[in-house]
This record gives C-alpha cells, structure tokens and sequence, in this order.
C-alpha cells in the first residue's frame, strides 16, 4: 500500500517520492502545522537487520541530523527536525527543487569546466564550513549534490558524517560510503580527515569533466585496490582546472591543498573560464607546508596559462635585446642583484601605495589596478593583455627557486606550449632571491613572462612578475625593471 498521503508525526503529510537509496526513501511532504514545503527521508523497513545493527542504523539516521545541523551554511542542506515514525527515525529537512550531480551525469555526460568550477566552489565552501564545525563529511558524490533553483548547489546526505569527539559506527574492517569517491587512506582502512572529503570533492569533479570516475573499474574490489595502488589518471577536458584535480587526487593526504587552497584555486579558474581578458587574480596561497603551498600555486598558474596570461613573472635579463639562444634552460652562475639606490619617479610613471600589503612601487600613467587580494595585486595597460603583479606568500620558504621548480614541473606536464628562458637563484637586496623566465603560447597570441621572488625563510616572500604579447616584450619589458627597481615595502 502506497505512503503517499500518510501523516508523519501529526504534521507531515508525505507528497511525493521524490528519491529512494539502499537505507531509505526521501519524499516531498506539507508541514502543516508551519505551511510549508519540506522533505522527509524516511528508512525502509528491514527485518533481516539484527536488533543491534538497526540500533546502529537508527543512530546514524540520527547523527546525519545532528551533523548537518551543525552546520550554518548556504550551501548545506537545512534539517528541521527529527520525528519518529513507527519506531524509526525521520529527519525532516529543506526541501530543494531540482536534480542532483548524478543526474546530470548519467550515461558518461559531463559539464564544461567553467560549470564545473561554479559547482565545486560551492562544494568546497560546504566542506569548510562542516570541517570547521568539526564535521566530517565521508560521502561527498555527486549524488549528495542538489542542484536547485537560482544557480543553488547544497551539500546533503550526512548520513556516514562523523562529528569530533562522537564514537565511530563502523566496525573494523568495515567501509561505509560510496567506494568510487573513496579516499586511498579510507581504502586502506586508516583514519581519514578532512583531506579526506577533499578527495572525493577531486573525484567528483573529475567525473563533471571526464564523464567518469577517475579510478572505476569492473569491480568495487578493483576500484578500490586501484585507488590504492595506482597514480590517478590525468584529465584531459578539465582546462585550468586540471592541476588542481589532480592535486586534490593526491594519493598522500599531506599532498592535498586544504580546504582554503582549493577555493582560492577554483575561483582562479572560474575566473579564468569566465572570459573576462587575459589577465586573471590568482593569490599565491598562505601555508605553513611548503608542499601545500606548491600544489595550490601550480593550480593557479596553470590556469593562468590556460586563458593567455600568466601568474608568474620573473626578473631582469643582462640584456634589452631577445635572447638567441634562450629556447635551451640554462643555469648561469648566480649573480647578486644590485641593490638600487633611490631614484626618482620614471617619466611617465607615477608611484602607487598598496596600504594592505605595505608596499610601494611606480606603475605606468596608463596602467589601472585590475585586481587585488590580501596578498597581491595586479595592474595591467589600457589592452589588458599586459600587466604586472606583486604577490606575497608566507612563510618564505629557503629559496623562491624551489617553488618556481615544483611549478614548472606541473606546468610542463600540463601545457607542452610552456618553454623555460632561464631559472636561476641569486640573492636580491641581500636576501635569497631567485629569477624565472619563461613563453607560453596563449589563446590567441604567444606569451612572454619574468618573475623575481625573495625573501628570508620564515619571513616574507615578495613576487614580482610581469606577462606580456611576445610581440610587445621589448616594449613592455622596461616596466618590470622600473618596478623592481622602486619596489619598497613599509
């Protein structure tokens, strides 16, 4: 006999099926006590279940609420209430119009990358909030991923969450969840923490892109000894947002970027894919691990590379004229920069103030401040093709050198368009210093870029870096120079 009509609890009134799993069925309902609209996940009936393990079912129906109630965000689902019905949990919660991520893939579809990127900002903005209330979510999927009306993406289904300082439900030797999106330290049966989650957010949207999971295979048991045992596979119609997937499917969770990483990164590529010039925000990231630090950078700087611009660019060459012979790396013999005495303001130039960052440096009279951040800036000429940019990252590492080499090994892989002109260490007013230079081929024109990083470990790392048409360089080159050159900081 159908449920469609039966009162819940006195109030809820069930509507309409509106999904059904393993554990139990979600209906549309009428609170009418409140006149509203709401959804009802309710468990099925199961008498082959012993007496202990519908105790443990219960109470994970029960903890998904307490989970999710924890958490105050937008992008997670709202539970209203937890009744019981028949002697079974119900929880009671927003109901949201629409479809899931699973639906919107069946039969190998996928999304273009700038959908993809818009959808796993609000996955990721999710997961901070759960992580940051403590929350372990363990099945993120794209069939816990509604996507409702205005744009609207809502994390949903905690039903395997765990909450810091709870018992686990598990048993040993037992995985809960979904095994494609499972984590490799999930497979291998260690703890797993909220690089985790991040893992199958990388999952996840490499299904969006890919129109698959990246380790799926005949079996759940080769699936998961795949996920354990094999490099993840690279996506080949992610765009920008490649680096960053395969970062986040990293099989050692300390080679994952966090949480705040990985939003920084996909707002960089959103950013990207939206189209909106060549020139693109991309804040080096804060981290007390370098490696960390790495992966995000290498997300970003692809991304960059992707639309036509770059993040990175380095410093001065001995010469005005090309470089012949700049298509072979070379390592020359580091050669201290001098430090410049003060001169006046370039004709042409004026000096700006970036109070934030506490810094200051002239810029030409046609170049306008196109982005800034807490930790860079950007100002780019009237085309918007040309620009430069002062980045900060902290803590400074030994030498700018080993990022820029980590970076470049990404983008190699990546971008086979990217040649080095020269990488070198040097020291620059006294402090480790080091120079990249490299070309690129952009969307519709080559590029050329140069960065200059220093700073002291521990301390502050400063970036200055200049992009510009390949065809403009020698035009475009003295700008750097005359930033470096009046570069202060407070």
């Amino acid at each position: 006999m159908s449920d469609q009509g039966r009162l819940v609890a006195g109030r809820y009134r069930l509507a309409e099926r509106v999904g059904r799993g393993g554990m139990g069925t979600v209906w549309r309902a009428d609170d009418e006590v409140l006149g509203r609209r709401v959804a009802l996940k309710r468990l099925h009936e199961q008498p082959h279940l012993s007496a202990d393990e519908l105790g443990t079912r219960d109470e994970r129906m029960r903890r998904e609420a307490r989970s999710a109630a924890r958490i105050v965000h937008p992008n997670v689902i709202v539970v209203h209430d937890v009744v019981e019905d028949e002697g079974r949990p119900c929880v009671v919660m927003e109901y949201v119009p629409g479809h899931t991520l699973a639906d919107l893939l069946q039969e190998g579809r996928t999304l273009p990358p700038h959908e993809a990127a818009r959808i796993g900002l609000a996955m990721v903005s999710a997961l901070r909030a759960a992580h940051e209330a403590g929350v372990l979510h363990r099945d993120v999927k794209p069939g816990n991923v509604l996507l409702g009306a205005g744009d609207r993406v809502v994390l949903t289904d905690f039903g395997i969450a765990t909450t810091a300082g709870s018992p686990t439900l598990t048993r040993t030797g037992e995985m809960v969840g979904s095994i494609d999106y499972m984590a490799p330290e999930r497979v291998r049966g260690l703890t797993p923490g909220p690089a985790s989650d991040l893992w199958a957010l990388g999952a996840t949207l490499y299904q969006a892109v890919e129109g698959r999971p990246p380790f799926r295979r005949a079996t759940a048991m080769e699936t998961a000894y795949a996920i354990a045992t094999d490099p993840a596979p690279p996506p080949t119609q992610a765009g920008p947002l490649g680096s960053l997937i395969e970062s986040l499917l990293a099989r050692n969770p300390e080679e994952r970027p966090s949480a705040e990483g990985t939003e920084r990164s996909l707002k960089t590529a959103a950013d990207a894919l939206k189209g909106r010039g060549e020139l693109r925000d991309q804040p080096p990231p804060t981290r007390t691990r370098l490696r960390r630090r790495i992966t995000t950078l290498a997300a970003a700087l692809t991304a960059a590379l992707a639309v036509g611009a770059t993040l990175y660019a380095t410093a001065p060459p001995q010469t005005n004229k090309p470089n012949k012979t700049a298509s072979r790396p070379t390592t020359p013999t580091p050669i201290p920069i001098p430090i410049p005495i003060p001169i006046p303001i370039p004709q042409g130039y004026h000096l700006v103030h970036e109070k934030k960052l506490g810094i200051s440096f002239p810029i030409p009279d046609d170049w306008t401040a196109r982005t800034r951040t807490a930790e860079q800036v950007t100002y780019a000429d009237p085309t918007g093709l040309a620009g430069i940019t002062i980045g900060t990252v902290t803590p400074a590492g030994p030498n700018p050198a080993d990022h820029f080499a980590d970076i470049e090994a990404n983008t190699k892989v990546n971008y086979p368009t990217y040649r080095r002109l020269r990488m070198q260490r040097t020291t620059f007013r006294e402090q480790p210093a080091a120079i990249w230079e490299f070309t690129f081929q952009g969307r519709a024109r080559p590029f050329r870029a140069i960065d200059l990083g220093y700073g002291r470990e521990g301390g502050r790392e400063y970036d200055i870096y200049l992009s510009a048409p390949g065809a403009e360089w020698d035009t475009h080159r003295p700008v750097f120079d005359h930033v470096r050159d009046g570069f202060r900081t407070d």
